[in-house]
């Protein structure tokens, strides 16, 4: 369930994007007739109506989801905040000056702010947050810890330029297509690797039964 919550937006934006991609001279008409009021000049050219319209799509989607879950009264993360800060502000702005450039960048900066997050707890606050995250289930070594929290954070950082690179080299659909499934097939194959490479130094069964007893007596 949280993970269709966490994807809806982006299956969203992709959808409502080829839809309106597939017909622009629909999308600009219906997009000036619904949103004209709301852009510069109160006409949406047809280059860019699929995006607008894909635009306004995740901004509802982004807005819901985060409702829902104050409604149900489970926990908004950071980083959802995050995003729906960026989402509201790149695609106010998206919609107003009918520039798809503008939600085109919002991918880069949340990739960023998700690098910088894992710098700065490193950094400057002294935590690392993958091990906040997945210490309590897994046993590994400080160094480990940190190589896997630096790789996390230059990922990102990877990411955010990647993004940028397909926005301005290629076309709007080509991105789309980048956003819904490149970038998502990029975290889940780096993800995986993490997974082997953090598997190669778990502890024994043994060995970490007697790590669990260990803390376990310690924090008494």
């Amino acid at each position: 369930m949280k993970l269709l919550l966490d994807f809806l937006p982006l299956l969203l934006f992709f959808a409502t994007f080829k839809y309106a991609d597939a017909q622009p001279e629909w999308a600009a008409g219906f997009a000036t007739e619904h949103l004209g009021f709301l852009v510069s000049g109160g006409q949406v050219p047809a280059e860019v109506a699929p995006v607008l319209l894909a635009t306004v799509v995740v901004m509802a989607a982004t807005v819901a989801q985060v409702l829902f879950l104050k409604l149900t009264r489970r926990k908004v993360d950071l980083m959802l905040w995050i995003s729906l800060v960026l989402v509201v502000v790149m695609g106010s702005a998206t919609i107003y000056f009918h520039s798809e450039m503008f939600i085109k960048w919002k991918p880069s900066l949340l990739y960023w702010a998700f690098s910088l997050t894992f710098l700065v707890s490193h950094l400057v606050l002294g935590r690392n947050l993958l091990r906040k995250m997945l210490g309590g289930e897994l046993q590994l070594p400080d160094d480990v810890w940190a190589r896997l929290n630096w790789a996390w954070a230059l990922f990102f950082g990877a990411m955010g330029f990647a993004n940028l690179y397909v926005a301005y080299e290629f076309s709007s659909s080509a991105w789309a297509n980048f956003k819904a499934f490149g970038s998502t097939g990029l975290i889940v194959l780096f993800t995986l690797a993490q997974g082997i490479y953090m598997s190669r130094h778990l502890p024994a069964p043994d060995e970490a039964t007697d790590g669990a007893a260990d803390a376990k007596e310690q924090g008494r």
